[in-house]
């Protein structure tokens, strides 16, 4: 049965300009790093994508090596496009990175132009694509210069095979020397794409001031804290969660009683506010103007609508964020 997308899909969604650019992003945007891999359910991940576009989420946001196996996330998700969404193509804002480990050998690795651009052909290639919307440097490279990987970058834009480009997890200064970068080559950063969340507040150290001056996009990952800031952890570590397994940046020892009890704090402040754990973390990250968009991650189609409906409520109260902050100061 051919897919029809719901007509009403852009009736609720809060869409976001993303910094000095032409380009509006979902406030909440589907991640793929878990739960669209090789070992995934494949119809389980199709109704995740499928319901998050009919909920006027428009832009996917994947990796050259999200998985696992690396690659088979973008594999899944072009097999997605062709069954349902190519129709679609031109309402989708897709973005894939490179940066990370992919393949062996010197040149699938972090930053240099090779890698880079070989790295996009594949990733085009693995998804059926002519061109992706945004193509990041998924983290810095220390040893390449950094106007090797910004050359590689607006080398890419030039050829067509993305139409925006951006950074991941870059520190403050070495934003800035990008920006500056691209802007004598006559391109301008579209986004930055940090960690941040309640737990983790490294940008707000100098990373968040720059994107805003430099009128920068920032659309954070990991909102959750890797599902710390959901229901799942307000009594333990439950078998199923990412904390008890292995392979995941979520480590039990990361599971502290003081955690803990911070996680319990923050969820006594999202019943008061009528939502749930994780609805309550969207909307804290998205108090700040600056933040464009929150990428949030599912492995139920549920998880998805829970995350949506956490834009009916983006209102902070000064008090309310006193009480937060009270609740990450507990070291008892």
């Amino acid at each position: 049965m051919t897919y029809i997308a719901d007509s009403e899909r852009y009736g609720t969604m809060l869409y976001n300009r993303c910094g000095q650019s032409g380009l509006k992003l979902p406030a909440v945007s589907l991640g793929l790093w878990h739960n669209f891999g090789g070992i995934d359910p494949f119809e389980r991940s199709r109704a995740m994508a499928r319901r998050a576009f009919e909920l006027g989420i428009t832009h996917f946001d994947l990796a050259n090596n999200y998985g696992p196996p690396y690659g088979s996330a973008e594999e899944t998700f072009g097999q997605i496009l062709r069954k349902d969404l190519a129709p679609y193509r031109d309402e989708l804002v897709i973005s894939t990175k490179a940066g990370w480990d992919m393949w062996p050998g010197p040149y699938g690795d972090f930053g240099s132009r090779k890698y880079l651009i070989a790295s996009l052909d594949q990733s085009l290639k693995r998804m059926g694509l002519d061109y992706v919307d945004i193509f990041y440097h998924h983290r810095p490279d220390p040893q390449t210069p950094l106007e090797e990987t910004m050359g590689a970058l607006e080398q890419i834009v030039r050829s067509g095979k993305a139409l925006y480009i951006g950074i991941s997890s870059y520190p403050p200064e070495m934003t800035r020397r990008a920006v500056e970068i691209l802007e004598d080559m006559g391109i301008h950063l579209l986004i930055h794409q940090p960690s941040y969340n309640i737990l983790d507040r490294w940008v707000e150290d100098g990373l968040l001031d720059v994107l805003e001056q430099e009128e920068v996009g920032c659309i954070v990952f990991s909102p959750l804290a890797q599902g710390l800031l959901t229901d799942k952890y307000l009594k333990e570590i439950p078998p199923s969660s990412r904390a008890a397994r292995p392979d995941t940046f979520l480590n039990r020892e990361d599971v502290t009683e003081q955690v803990l009890r911070k996680v319990g704090c923050l969820n006594e402040i999202a019943q008061q506010r009528s939502q749930s754990m994780a609805q309550m973390a969207i909307a804290w990250v998205l108090r700040k103007p600056v933040i464009t968009s929150a990428v949030f991650g599912a492995s139920r189609v549920e998880q998805v609508e829970d995350i949506v409906a956490a834009l009916n409520n983006l209102e902070w109260t000064e008090d309310e964020l006193d009480v937060v902050e009270s609740c990450l100061a507990d070291s008892t």
